[in-house]
């Protein structure tokens, strides 16, 4: 295993780093759209090249996917490999919300090992490791037990009128840190049914998982890290007991969303 005190360390400095570009703290950041409605800046930017510096030191023999660095296929052949969205949330970000964060996760053979999130803004750090749990600024966490589906808290902006019966709760534009939000018992529910990416949510799912929660594709299948595209349809992170009901909820909608 790594040296895990040297790892946090790591991931607490790039929140720094970040928090020193952040509008929200009274700093001015350059930021542009990658393609129309994908925004990044230059702490995107200065985030990764410090954690893939340090992060290789750190574990030489392990590959790496981030979001802000063009994919190298030589992380395929590696049993470990670093997934790294330096600046998750970058729409807060530049906007001065709190709701961003730096996340990372070490994937083993398909399975995360280890995941962190600094989300400094909020004065957040979360934490966890396979088999062993998952913390919140060294709280231990336990997800959410809930046995009922309708009036389940759902992080968004707003519900379509077939979830009329859920609940909103407030929303971090981090997908990490909404996936977080289930292992720390403040949501029971965040669902997509769109692709989305592995480095946004390596880190995050092992938390939720370590805190008690379910995680599965939209369809209630597994969901598997380090692969050759890193792209995945569909995402469900919950309480154990509504699990099948959420399933059953997206089902028609995942099936007409769905890739061939």
């Amino acid at each position: 295993m790594i040296d895990r005190a040297r790892f946090e360390e790591i991931v607490r400095e790039a929140g720094a780093i970040a928090m020193g570009h952040w509008p929200g703290a009274g700093h001015s950041v350059e930021s542009w759209d990658k393609e129309p409605g994908s925004p990044v800046s230059a702490a995107d930017i200065k985030v990764d090249d410090f954690l893939r510096r340090e992060l290789g030191r750190l574990l030489p023999s392990a590959g790496w996917l981030s979001e802000e660095t063009a994919d190298n296929p030589i992380r395929l052949g590696k049993g470990l490999a670093w997934l790294v969205d330096p600046i998750d949330g970058t729409r807060d970000f530049i906007r001065g919300r709190p709701g961003w964060s730096v996340s990372v996760g070490l994937i083993s053979e398909g399975r995360p090992l280890i995941g962190m999130l600094a989300a400094p803004a909020r004065g957040e750090e979360w934490l966890g490791i396979a088999g062993q749990g998952a913390r919140r600024n060294g709280a231990v966490l336990k997800a959410s037990a809930r046995t009922e589906f309708s009036g389940a808290r759902v992080p968004s902006d707003a519900l379509p009128a077939i979830d009329s019966d859920l609940t909103l709760v407030d929303k971090p534009n981090s997908i990490a840190l909404r996936i977080a939000m289930v292992g720390a018992n403040e949501a029971d529910l965040v669902a997509t049914l769109r692709w989305g990416y592995e480095w946004d949510i390596a880190a995050a799912t092992l938390i939720a998982r370590e805190a008690g929660a379910v995680v599965s594709d939209a369809f209630g299948g597994p969901l598997n890290f380090n692969k050759r595209d890193p792209r995945a349809f569909g995402l469900l992170v919950c309480a154990p007991a509504i699990h099948a009901a959420a399933i059953d909820r997206l089902a028609e909608r995942a099936a007409l969303l769905a890739p061939e």
